[in-house]
């Protein structure tokens, strides 16, 4: 029975015909290894995971390997991405027993669903110290057959462990000025000054962080928080990590110097930069930040957006390398000679200087990625152009890497909000409607009558998934991204149903702590509960600047209140691990700064004087500003209430808690109000 044949999860399709006996997530596989009284086999990947492919051909396409499985196991597959809630309780056990953890993850459970032994990638054959998989699955079997009482003590010692892992507020405020610099300082003693970024190899954009930098700047005027900010989007955007000739950032660089990536895409990594770089270009002017911005923007929509409209998860990092067999980067890497086939031998030259082409090559047998010169002044520009196109072209005649076509409703939230923001910033239209597409797309099929949201959808047809709670947030975020941007006050409303779930279902009430899982949600065997970011920002961190964003549009004194309470996490682990708290310590900034409130009042949307207003608003750098716009009696936003117009022409009220400075018809005049502390 091929119980994966109709799930809606590309990477258990991708296992659907391994002769293993998959089972998705969920109790019938517990039922029936409690029935034939046998340890579950947990595998966690998702689609563009690289060892995860190699994990399955070496072990799960092999028949031995699948028979023995299947006589001493229930084997559940699961995508983290699809449920990571799965993912996050399994991994903190990993990590609490092995000091690390990573994809793909390989856990065995009781019958109870209690882990008692764990790893990640095993290979066929013992390999540098480490046993073979048909090594672990014996020992597993051996030791359920004939120390069960000793598997049942580790299972049992271990839970009990992770159920007194809870975290409560851990402080009784929000940080203040003395925490913001704290985390600030720490940051500076792990900056990486020659390269960028933070810690060593394998690095990973920054990005949350990256928001805190470029948010502090703008509050305080500290330089330094700018320059580490202008720094590491330069070395990033000039090195391998992001696509020289398509545009887009890959997972993470191998290196410390962002050379040779992990070639993987992920929406998420491109969304967050999206919006990193087109921050950076508002506070600085900088041509390097707006083309980064516009063409990561371009990326997602040409190359992940979905024909329902929303964006897909990733792009796998291999691909065919033309003999059929599939490798890490063969899609994005090139030696001098495929640049001379592709161009020509003068062309070619070119190319070989202006990317950092060598005969050794950057990456493995000769080939490179594709770099950006340190001197792309000194090239003339529109040969330079006409080489990327060529080059495009010829890269698309190359067997392209596979798509993950799921819909995540959190990522595609901050997809929403980076396209709807970097077409209002640089007069592209076309990536605000981008936007308004996906934020659609997640209300038509992720969202249900009782405004619960899905988590994943594909094809349009929704997955069996709840949403967690950084699906509420990010959704949230990006709907009220989308309502400053276009004036629509739908946008507001949904943003409120949504955060009104975060308050209902996410968060206790006693303490204001946050859980990434409802109360309602299936009970695991810890509810899963971290507000440290990873790859996006954390569940807790993005409630609360959903809720702050929310407060701060209508008002709510309970939306703030609970903003607040969620950011005591914050003022505690903020000065001790700044790294892995950057989107909490970003929202504490747009607290400490009100946030503003911009209401634009005209005689229409269409007026130009009342565009001019708005466009100025919405490039003010105030840390997480909102902006209202529309007519005086615009009933959809509350801060456009008793907001007349000053002589018939449209106006500006810059506002803090609702008590507004003094109306101004002049952008420039609004501009210098936004500027100010």
């Amino acid at each position: 029975m091929n119980r994966l044949a109709g799930v809606t999860s590309p990477y258990l399709l991708q296992h659907a015909d391994n002769p293993v006996d998959w089972w998705p997530w969920g109790p019938e596989a517990f039922e029936e290894a409690k029935r034939r009284d046998v340890p579950v086999l947990l595998s966690v990947g998702y689609s563009a995971c690289h060892w995860c492919h190699v994990m399955a051909h070496e072990s799960f396409e092999d028949q031995d390997t699948a028979d023995y499985l299947n006589t001493h196991f229930v084997s559940v597959k699961v995508d983290r991405e699809e449920r990571p809630d799965v993912d996050a309780v399994y991994m903190e056990a990993v990590q609490a027993a092995t000091g690390q953890g990573g994809w793909p993850m390989t856990v065995f459970l009781t019958p109870d669903a209690e882990p008692f032994y764990f790893g990640t990638y095993f290979p066929p054959a013992p390999r540098h110290g480490m046993p073979s998989f048909r090594q672990v699955l014996e020992g597993v079997q051996q030791a359920w057959s004939t120390r069960r009482d000793e598997v049942g003590e580790v299972a049992g010692k271990i839970v009990r462990d992770l159920a007194q892992r809870e975290i409560g507020p851990q402080g009784t405020r929000p940080p203040g000025e003395r925490e913001l610099a704290q985390a600030l300082l720490g940051l500076t003693r792990e900056y990486d000054a020659q390269r960028g970024g933070f810690g060593g190899a394998p690095k990973f954009p920054p990005s949350m962080v990256l928001e805190f930098l470029l948010r502090h700047h703008a509050r305080t005027g500290a330089e330094g928080a700018l320059q580490m900010a202008q720094d590491t989007c330069e070395r990033m955007a000039r090195g391998g990590l992001y696509d020289q000739l398509g545009g887009g950032f890959a997972r993470y660089s191998v290196d410390r110097d962002w050379i040779v990536p992990h070639f993987e895409k992920m929406l998420y990594d491109n969304a967050l930069l999206c919006r990193v770089y087109a921050h950076l270009w508002r506070a600085t002017g900088s041509e390097l930040a707006r083309r980064v911005a516009l063409e990561t923007a371009d990326f997602m929509v040409r190359e992940l957006r979905t024909d329902e409209g929303g964006f897909a998860s990733a792009l796998d990092a291999d691909s065919d390398d033309g003999s059929g067999r599939h490798v890490e980067g063969a899609y994005y890497v090139w030696t001098p000679e495929q640049l001379t086939g592709a161009l020509g031998e003068s062309d070619a030259r070119l190319a070989v200087q202006f990317f950092g082409v060598t005969d050794e090559g950057t990456f493995e047998h000769g080939q490179s990625v594709l770099q950006l010169s340190q001197e792309e002044g000194v090239f003339d520009a529109e040969q330079i152009a006409a080489v990327k196109r060529r080059l495009l072209d010829a890269r698309a005649r190359r067997p392209a890497p596979g798509r993950d076509d799921k819909v995540v409703a959190a990522w595609n939230g901050l997809a929403i909000a980076a396209l709807a923001e970097t077409g209002a910033y640089f007069d592209r239209p076309d990536l605000t409607e981008a936007a308004l597409g996906a934020a659609d797309l997640l209300v038509r099929v992720h969202l249900d009558e009782h405004a619960r949201l899905a988590r994943t959808s594909k094809d349009g047809r929704v997955g069996a998934n709840s949403g967690v709670l950084e699906d509420y947030a990010d959704v949230a975020e990006g709907f009220l991204a989308l309502a400053s941007v276009t004036g629509e006050g739908v946008w507001l409303e949904f943003a409120g149903l949504l955060v009104d779930q975060v308050l209902a279902r996410f968060t206790d009430p006693a303490t204001g702590a946050l859980y990434d899982t409802a109360a309602d949600a299936e009970q695991l065997i810890r509810r899963p509960q971290d507000p440290t970011d990873n790859a996006t920002p954390s569940g807790w961190s993005a409630a609360a600047g959903a809720l702050l964003g929310y407060a701060a549009q209508t008002g709510s004194e309970p939306h703030r209140t609970a903003a607040e309470r969620a950011l005591g996490v914050v003022q505690a682990l903020g000065p001790r691990v700044p790294r892995f708290i950057g989107w909490g310590l970003a929202v504490a900034e747009a607290l400490l700064d009100g946030p503003r409130e911009i209401a634009v009042v005209g005689p229409s949307l269409a007026d130009p004087a009342t565009t001019a207003l708005h466009r100025t608003a919405l490039l003010g750098t105030a840390p997480g500003a909102v902006v209202a716009v529309g007519t005086p009696d615009g009933e959809e936003f509350p801060l456009l209430a008793d907001r007349p117009l000053v002589s018939g022409r449209a106006t500006a009220y810059v506002c803090r808690d609702f008590t507004c400075d003094a109306p101004t018809t002049d952008p420039d005049r609004l501009r210098t109000a936004l500027e100010s502390p």
